[in-house]
């Protein structure tokens, strides 16, 4: 993501190279900007995917304005202007993905995808997204058992396949002061994931009624915050699976779940394998 206009207050990205290759790179990106800061205009020199590692920021492009949380997808199309604003809350951390015009098509072909450009701007914390966010978070967490290349091609087909089966189901956009109250909830259950957040008490947070909270909490990212909860601790519990050799109750307990047998469920129907043959892969 090549900057291009830079407002002199602004706190520039830091990013650093994981991996790269023949038409590919992976790229740890921080943004220490916050609600004082000026969103400046910047472009994609290549077919940019960004997996959001940490934070949120809202992500104008011309396929349209989405909020960006955790686990979720920014798309990018190659040669596109966009700004990321951090209006409700400051910085955020992504898992960058870049690829060349002849290595995307190619992608693009085999994933038998007609169009080559992405028409909406995001692809929500969902859970066909899941296992490949996890990777995500290894690779960029140093966890050498991750490949880049296979990483990079994973993220690109799931991207394309997925994108280009979402573009009619656009979410409705919400006023800006819904805004501002959802991005504040996001933050609060990823930074304390484990402790237990009812749709009342979230709801009461955001000072809005649980119907009102859950229509545009659900308009703003793409999942109900049951959901969204859910798959904060499923993905964390992932990548303790791969990286650590903390017995699995403990993981299950230490991430919010109840008991071992829920988490075996939950984490079954969100990645398609027990957490034990899960970690027998890494």
């Amino acid at each position: 993501m090549a900057k291009i206009a830079v407002d002199s207050e602004q706190r520039a990205p830091q990013a650093q190279q994981l991996a790269a290759g023949r038409g590919w790179a992976i790229t740890d990106v921080v943004c220490s900007a916050g609600p004082r800061d000026t969103p400046f205009e910047e472009r994609h020199s290549r077919t940019s995917i960004a997996v959001v590692v940490s934070g949120t920021f809202q992500y104008h492009s011309s396929t349209g304005s989405e909020l960006m949380t955790p686990g979720s997808l920014l798309l990018g199309n190659a040669g596109d202007s966009f700004c990321c604003g951090h209006e409700h809350g400051t910085g955020d951390r992504c898992v960058a993905f870049s690829y060349d015009t002849e290595l995307f098509e190619r992608l693009r072909f085999d994933a038998g995808v007609a169009d080559g450009l992405f028409h909406v701007p995001r692809l929500p914390p969902i859970r066909a997204l899941a296992p490949t966010v996890a990777k995500a978070l290894a690779l960029q967490d140093g966890y050498p058992g991750v490949g880049g290349e296979e990483l990079g091609i994973e993220v690109a087909s799931k991207a394309i396949q997925i994108a280009h089966g979402a573009v009619s189901a656009r979410l409705t956009r919400a006023e800006p002061g819904a805004l501002a109250r959802v991005t504040r909830v996001v933050r609060m259950i990823d930074n304390e994931p484990e402790v237990p957040h009812g749709l009342d008490s979230l709801a009461k947070f955001a000072r809005l009624s649980p119907y009102h909270f859950l229509r545009t909490f659900e308009a703003l990212t793409g999942t109900t915050p049951h959901q969204y909860l859910l798959r904060v601790r499923l993905r964390r519990a992932a990548f303790w699976l791969q990286t650590e050799t903390t017995r699995i109750i403990d993981i299950a307990l230490d991430r919010g779940f109840g008991d071992v047998s829920n988490f075996n469920r939950s984490f079954r129907a969100e990645f398609g394998v027990s957490p034990r043959v899960y970690r027998a892969a890494r």
